[in-house]
């Protein structure tokens, strides 16, 4: 996992080169011809919160409406929904899973463009849909992904705003922005402070991790890899739906990881953080933002919508260092195997 999660910025470097970056903006070109009316994504696991992420990209950037379906409608009640004007997205890792390729066959028959999003060419997900992209994250050792993710983030990026661009090319200031990324992930991820804190929540019995907007997708994903690589039941909200009653389980007993960065969406978490003071919690704030909490692990600043892609770094030492504190493999989670195939 560590290993993993050194090589992204090498990851970054690698899909923002010429040869990758080419390969998305020719999908965009398509995307952008079509001009489909609504954006679907289907997704499971540490995916459906790239997916997340994507749906907020493509609502605030391209205007369009975007959501998440639930495999489950077309795999286990058979329901074939109307999908002509839609762009359907497949993003998945392995590209294995039988529900989402069955989506995404479903999809294309009633008249969608349909696209892989993976980190396997030559997987059923890619055979399935009519466009793909190919996040090129390389072979994956450990079975929480780390590197597959912020691949996946980045690709759906790029593809975003080429199909805004219309051509599928990234303008140039675009480009020169994230041509930083590689250079300040480096820098993230050389911060000890994730494992300086791990220590502090050894024995923490559950926890919460919250964001808004882009950073809401973050919040999610961090959830996830405490409770895969630590067995920590870990819950995330939105900043919003937090305040709308799970404030209440809040207290010192229980840790809260709260993504703020310096856009709308960290600004609306300012309103958030000041109600966890009140119930006298455990907060470690997450993000670009300076503001007051029990501890912080500082973010580069970048425009918001490249937050996500720099945030979840801290997040993912922190469930590494915080699994080996605990006296658990990281690299094993019981129970748990790197292809997980629903239907």
């Amino acid at each position: 996992m560590a290993a993993d999660i050194d090589e992204q910025p090498a990851g970054y470097e690698r899909l923002l080169s010429a040869e990758h970056a080419g390969a998305i903006a020719r999908v965009a070109a398509v995307i952008a011809e079509r001009r489909p009316r609504h954006v679907v994504f289907t997704a499971r696991g540490t995916s459906d919160h790239a997916a997340l992420y994507a749906a907020y990209l493509t609502e605030i950037r391209l205007g369009l409406p975007a959501g998440l379906a639930s495999p489950s409608t077309v795999t286990v009640f058979g329901a074939r929904p109307d999908l002509s004007d839609a762009l359907v997205v497949g993003v998945s890792q392995s590209g294995g899973s039988p529900d989402l390729a069955e989506v995404l066959r479903v999809a294309r028959e009633s008249g969608a463009l349909t696209l892989a999003v993976t980190n396997n060419p030559d997987s059923r997900l890619v055979g399935t849909a009519e466009l793909s992209i190919d996040i090129a994250a390389g072979h994956e050792r450990a079975v929480a992904a780390t590197k597959t993710y912020t691949a996946e983030l980045l690709a759906l990026l790029m593809l975003v705003e080429g199909v805004r661009a219309g051509d599928g090319v990234l303008p140039a200031e675009e480009r020169a922005c994230l041509a930083r990324l590689p250079e300040l992930a480096e820098r993230t991820l050389s911060d000890v402070t994730p494992a300086q804190l791990a220590p502090r929540y050894r024995f923490a019995a559950q926890l919460v991790t919250t964001g808004r907007g882009y950073a809401y997708p973050t919040a999610r994903e961090a959830a996830l890899k405490l409770m895969e690589t630590s067995y920590l039941p870990a819950l995330a909200f939105s900043g919003a739906d937090l305040l709308h009653g799970p404030l209440a389980m809040t207290d010192p007993d229980v840790p809260v990881l709260a993504v703020v960065g310096s856009g709308p969406g960290g600004q609306s978490m300012r309103e958030v953080l000041p109600r966890l003071g009140e119930r006298g919690a455990d907060v470690v704030v997450v993000g670009s933002a300076d503001v007051e909490a029990t501890a912080r692990m500082a973010v580069p600043e970048v425009d918001e919508r490249y937050a996500p892609l720099l945030d979840i770094l801290p997040l993912q030492r922190l469930a590494l260092a915080l699994a080996l504190a605990r006296g658990e493999d990281p690299d094993a989670p019981r129970g748990l195997k790197k292809v997980t195939a629903t239907m």
